[in-house]
């Protein structure tokens, strides 16, 4: 009785002892810990994202890849696979699992080792936001009292969103999200149990039981996840035994772009880095651009397409490498050696690098850098190439497979997908640009800045300052009209040596067919783009008026050069700049802005900034509504108002509607005839070619897109004698516009001042009835031509020369 009454109050003692340490414990270290409240507004750490106006994905900027999930969002096989791996009492304990914890301490003190750590998920939570990952008694204490905290603070919702969307999953990815996108290249909700399992099992080992790593650990994990949620009645036997089976099929799937649009998506990173600092790559930004998904496509695809006709008609210049078999090298060294070149060749544009294997007279055998074998047969495809000799030259067709390849040649194949055939292929030298803009605010709607961003980085539609050549003359053209000449003024078409350059050689300028074509009427000297007659408008117009007027279209007319190439497009541009100036043409005569980020949210979903660029006030009734129904919220740091900026009016809207008729007729008969092929009549545009030629250039439009094309070498070499606007640039545009604009547009209405009247051809002069050799044309009221009479005659070279 003694005894027992001893043992007791030795009990009771050691119990109020342990309690008092524990309470004196909890005294010390309370004062320190974190404040659970703060978890509720926790900043993850998210990559930002770029996205097309229509929310495809353009690309993501950020060490940590991070798709943060809300509770209704994650699936529930994932949920129960988690709390199978995990935590299966998480739902019913309040942060700490007593059982747990005891049965951990158990194996530490009967092995002297830490096999299972007896942490909850609410534990890890608070380790893993507000705690150091150090093994020691004093932090698992700290973790404990922090999870009991954070139960009271938090729901069970909220503690499983913060697990799930930090916790390190191997590869850079942060959250089970951003592991399904990178595992298997598919959102977590899209994904099967036995990978919801898979990914389950990761947490353990991030490093080591990833299914990438090292993907028998990660089945023997998955597998026991399995057995564990059968055994707690999540699935049936069943079910498990058919997950089981199933084989590991993850494959590195990184980032998954909806949308190629590289140059877009540099463009906004700098913006971004410029705006916020290093924190745009983690603070979970989403940045919605004005780029079109299905425009930006059609770009890319026109602009590779045109590029690689372009190459292929100057012929074909020879492997990139060649790698033949060496002296006493093996057969595996020799396989060795190549598989390395391909390793270091990237796929550029879909053209994949390979090695000839072998050859014989039917043709060619190639290990592609995917590892796949293919034929390149000689017959219909080989004997048609020719080689490369000059920009102007090219060989005759290949006699035989030797002249073309050898073993150990490392070429380029493109890979014809439906007819699962190979072809021989190289990456075009020339480069392009493509830019298109809305022209009533100037949202760019696709833009591309060369052939592959993996080959060169350098945005050619926005850095690159080429020569416009005659893609400059609609600018000339509006000026002469708004100073007096009309589109029937003739103007000689004739030699001209100028010798007041800056430089002191003589000028002979020409026309490209080398021709001329005497008393021109404007506007065929456009539509047919007449040099010679563009340097007489200039003439009469004058340098400083001119100077004057392209700078209010927006133009940098710093360094301009004064003197008459002015008028063939000789101050370099980029192809932006050039689109900006064709819409003003295509808008009614209003400079717009282009702009590319249409508005920037936060991680929360917030915005923080809204584009708001000047508008056509045509469109401002429309633009208006649209901006009161998207952006009616509260919580906008920066308002957007009910006021939208009405775009300056900087080129009388007679003068656009005027060349806007004389660059349709540029299309319906003249450089750009080749567009014709669209068979629409709301087109217009210009070609534009420039000394050499080093430079290609279509411009062109409807009512709602301004699109410009740009060929050319980055390092100033020369086309090709036969290389044209019309020939290299057009079909570029071509091939974007006839994906992309919707049904003919009607045309702009006439604008008052305006007067049409009927012309003589020859005299350019105004005629009553409709005389034969007579045609309409439009003029500003107040520069009408004079009547012609039966006593006329032609105006005469003399005559012109006195006047232009």
């Amino acid at each position: 009785m003694v005894l027992t009454r001893t043992l007791l109050v030795s009990f009771i003692i050691a119990g109020c002892a342990a309690l008092w340490w524990l309470a004196g414990l909890y005294l010390y270290l309370s004062p320190n810990l974190p404040d659970a409240d703060t978890l509720r507004d926790v900043k993850l750490q998210t990559p930002m994202r770029v996205m097309s106006s229509d929310g495809r994905l353009i690309g993501q900027f950020g060490e940590q890849k991070r798709s943060p999930l809300q509770f209704e969002e994650i699936p529930r096989d994932f949920i129960n696979a988690l709390l199978a791996a995990e935590d299966d009492q998480f739902f019913e304990h309040g942060g700490v699992d007593l059982l747990g914890l005891a049965r951990a301490v158990s194996e530490l003190i009967a092995t002297g080792q830490k096999r299972s750590g007896g942490s909850t998920l609410t534990m890890q939570v608070a380790r893993n936001y507000a705690l150091s990952l150090e093994q020691t008694f004093l932090r698992k204490f700290n973790e404990i009292l922090l999870a009991l905290e954070v139960e009271r603070v938090l729901t069970k919702a909220e503690i499983f969103e913060l697990y799930v969307n930090r916790i390190f999953l191997g590869h850079r990815s942060y959250g089970f999200e951003a592991a399904a996108q990178t595992y298997y290249g598919k959102s977590l909700a899209e994904l099967s149990l036995h990978q919801h399992a898979m990914l389950a099992g990761i947490p353990k080992a991030p490093s080591r039981n990833n299914p990438l790593s090292n993907p028998e650990r990660a089945k023997i994990r998955r597998d026991w996840i399995l057995g564990r949620m059968a055994s707690l009645g999540m699935i049936d036997v069943e079910t498990r035994d058919a997950n089981r089976n199933q084989p590991v099929v993850a494959a590195y799937s990184g980032l998954r772009v909806e949308v190629e649009a590289d140059y877009v998506a540099e463009i906004v990173r700098k913006e971004m880095l410029d705006r916020f600092g290093n924190g745009a790559y983690s603070d979970g930004y989403v940045v919605y651009t004005t780029v079109d998904g299905k425009a930006q496509i059609a770009a890319r695809q026109a602009l590779v397409n045109g590029l690689r006709t372009y190459d292929k008609r100057h012929g074909w210049r020879g492997p990139e490498r060649q790698l033949p078999p060496l002296e006493g090298e093996s057969l595996l060294e020799l396989e060795d050696r190549w598989q390395q070149a391909l390793n270091e060749m990237p796929i550029i544009v879909d053209l994949t690098p390979a090695i000839v294997t072998a050859v014989d007279a039917t043709g060619a055998t190639i290990l592609s850098k995917l590892g796949d074998l293919h034929r390149l047969s000689w017959q219909g495809d080989l004997d048609s190439i020719r080689r490369y000799r000059t920009e102007n030259l090219t060989s005759p067709a290949a006699k035989s497979i030797e002249d073309l390849l050898a073993v150990g040649d490392l070429i380029r194949m493109e890979l014809d997908v439906e007819k699962q055939v190979a072809r021989l292929a190289q990456v075009p030298r020339a480069q392009a640009a493509l830019v298109a803009l809305n022209p009533n605010d100037g949202a760019i709607r696709a833009l591309v800045g060369g052939m592959g961003f993996e080959l060169s980085k350098f945005n050619r539609a926005t850095q690159a300052r080429r020569q416009p050549g005659s893609n400059f003359k609609a600018f000339l053209y509006a000026a002469a009209l708004e100073y007096g000449i009309t589109p029937a003024t003739l103007i000689n078409d004739a030699p001209i040596v100028l010798d007041n350059l800056s430089s002191d050689e003589i000028w002979r300028p020409e026309n490209d067919s080398g021709r001329f074509y005497g008393p021109t009427r404007l506007r065929n000297a456009l539509t047919y783009s007449r040099n010679l007659v563009s340097i007489r408008v200039l003439q009469r117009l004058g340098l400083n008026r001119f100077i004057d007027y392209v700078g209010n279209l927006g133009f940098d007319t710093e360094g301009m050069a004064r003197n008459l190439t002015l008028a063939l497009g000789t101050h370099a541009y980029t192809p932006l700049d050039i689109a900006a100036g064709y819409a003003i043409v295509a808008n009614g005569g209003f400079r717009v802005e282009p702009y590319l980020i249409s508005r920037i949210e936060d991680a929360t979903g917030r915005i923080i900034y809204q584009a708001d660029p000047w508008v056509v006030c045509s469109s401002c009734d429309e633009e208006l509504a649209e901006s009161e129904e998207a952006f009616r919220m509260e919580d906008i740091l920066q308002p957007v108002t009910e006021d939208i900026r009405e775009a300056p009016q900087v080129m009388d809207p007679r003068a656009s509607y005027l060349v806007s008729s004389m660059l349709r007729d540029v299309i319906k008969r003249g450089t750009g005839r080749r567009a014709r092929v669209l068979e629409r009549n709301d087109i217009a545009g210009k070609t534009g070619t420039t000394n050499g030629p080093r430079d290609a250039w279509f411009s062109g439009f409807n009512p709602n897109l301004v699109t410009t094309s740009w060929v050319g070498f980055d390092d100033y070499s020369l086309l090709g004698k036969r290389e044209f606007g019309g020939t290299a640039a057009l079909p570029i545009w071509i091939d974007f516009m006839r994906e992309v604009l919707p049904e003919e547009q009607s045309l702009p209405d006439m604008p008052s001042g305006v007067v049409r009247l009927r012309i003589d051809r020859k005299t350019g002069r105004r005629v009553t009835g409709t005389p034969e050799g007579s045609s309409y044309e439009y003029f500003f009221e107040e520069f009408l031509p004079a009547q012609k009479s039966d006593s006329d005659q032609p105006v005469g070279t003399d005559e012109l020369d006195g006047l232009f």
